[in-house]
């Protein structure tokens, strides 16, 4: 079974656009969620792609740049404000090394 790291309050917010451009009002909406949840945003990382990558969700540009974000930021744990699927969450969590929770945790 998949071994997970440990979850901690300083989160990387990802927020992806597939329909259009990321809205501030979402981002907004996904940090009082995260907030709510007693997490505290620590980075904000958004991005737009025209469909989800099967690997990782992002790109893999996008998740060297989540994985960079969090190291500068010394956050513990990914929010990820769109469904991954199994596989999608478990490749993000091995590439950065943090716990990836995605809208549906």
């Amino acid at each position: 079974m998949f071994e997970r790291p440990r979850g901690g309050e300083r989160a990387v917010l990802v927020r992806i656009g597939l329909d259009g451009p990321v809205e501030n009002e979402d981002l907004e909406e996904f940090a009082q969620l995260a907030e709510s949840a007693g997490v505290s945003a620590a980075v904000t990382v958004t991005g737009r792609r025209e469909r989800p990558d099967p690997r990782y969700f992002v790109g893999s540009g996008k998740a060297d740049e989540i994985r960079q974000a969090a190291v500068d930021s010394c956050a513990e744990v990914i929010l990820v404000d769109h469904a991954l699927s199994p596989s999608q969450e478990r490749n993000l969590e091995k590439f950065t090394g943090l716990r990836v929770l995605d809208r549906n945790a």
